[in-house]
């Protein structure tokens, strides 16, 4: 199993790529493949994820995903068929254990940032951790989940291995907004910084019939991950990529093709390059 290390100083990116939900064997398959042979040609560290349960749908008639009963094997034969790291979110304590036996990184959802049994659970595992940060959450209170990390690191004589993703902040009802100053701020304590391009693009419940289902601005992603990358503060990029967007079971307004994210990914890396070397210049400023 690939042993995946964040850190704030790694020589290449890590994008984090896959469709939102886990829809089929065929499904995770295509997009997995593509983005290892992308991975390979433009020498980043790719980490494939997907989703087993959408556990905070808006609707409850939403699909939610086919269990970890059923897509665990997928998860195992893309991370040792193609030997990439794995990742998912996980909801509650009793998931930690058995989603730990096959995924290198366990993935706290935004809205249980602040979840400190769940957190710890997955800590103590020894896996890599990503801790979506709260649409609630301002930049500053990522302190407290490092501080928790550490706390268990410490106590369980266990290595950091943790990374904090930008998500969005609600701004008003039904949008979100990126704060650029933020993934700084995040990138401060310590922990490694990956920005979500895909979820950052949500217009929370206001798609489809009766706002049951968010909606999005796709269009807006090369800007909004462009202007990420560029501060300098990023080890790597979340997107969520699906062969049909249009038809993808969740988040079908925000998901990017993958001939869009590959596109995408491309004219990002040489930047993030850039963008780490001028970083150094940036206590000159304090």
């Amino acid at each position: 199993m690939s042993q995946l290390q964040f850190e704030q100083n790694g020589d290449k990116p890590v994008i984090i790529a896959g469709p939102c939900m886990a829809e089929s064997k065929e499904l995770v398959d295509e997009v997995a493949n593509r983005m290892k042979e992308l991975a390979d040609e433009l020498d980043f560290e790719y980490v494939f994820k997907a989703s087993f349960d959408k556990a905070n749908r808006t609707s409850i008639t939403s699909d939610r995903g086919p269990g970890w009963h059923l897509a665990r094997p997928w998860f195992e034969g893309i991370r040792d068929r193609l030997g990439v790291s794995a990742l998912t979110d996980i909801h509650e304590t009793p998931q930690v254990s058995a989603v730990a036996e096959v995924c290198d990184v366990l993935q706290i959802p935004a809205f249980l940032c602040r979840q400190t049994d769940l957190l710890v659970a997955a800590v103590e595992t020894g896996r890599a951790v990503n801790v979506k940060k709260g649409q609630f959450l301002d930049p500053q209170s990522t302190n407290h989940i490092t501080k928790k990390v550490r706390a268990v690191c410490e106590s369980r004589h266990l290595k950091e291995n943790l990374a904090l993703t930008e998500r969005g902040s609600s701004f008003g009802y039904g949008n979100l907004v990126v704060d650029m100053r933020g993934l700084k701020i995040m990138s401060d304590t310590g922990a490694a910084t990956i920005f979500d391009v895909t979820h950052s693009l949500q217009l929370p419940s206001t798609g489809g019939k009766s706002g049951e289902v968010s909606g999005g601005l796709r269009e807006f992603a090369p800007v909004l991950a462009r202007a990420a990358v560029a501060t300098g503060y990023l080890q790597g990029l979340f997107i969520e990529v699906h062969p049909e967007p249009a038809k993808a079971k969740s988040d079908a307004a925000t998901q990017l093709s993958i001939e869009q994210a590959s596109s995408l990914i491309r004219s990002l890396l040489p930047l993030w390059h850039q963008a780490k070397e001028l970083k150094r210049e940036d206590n000159r400023f304090s």
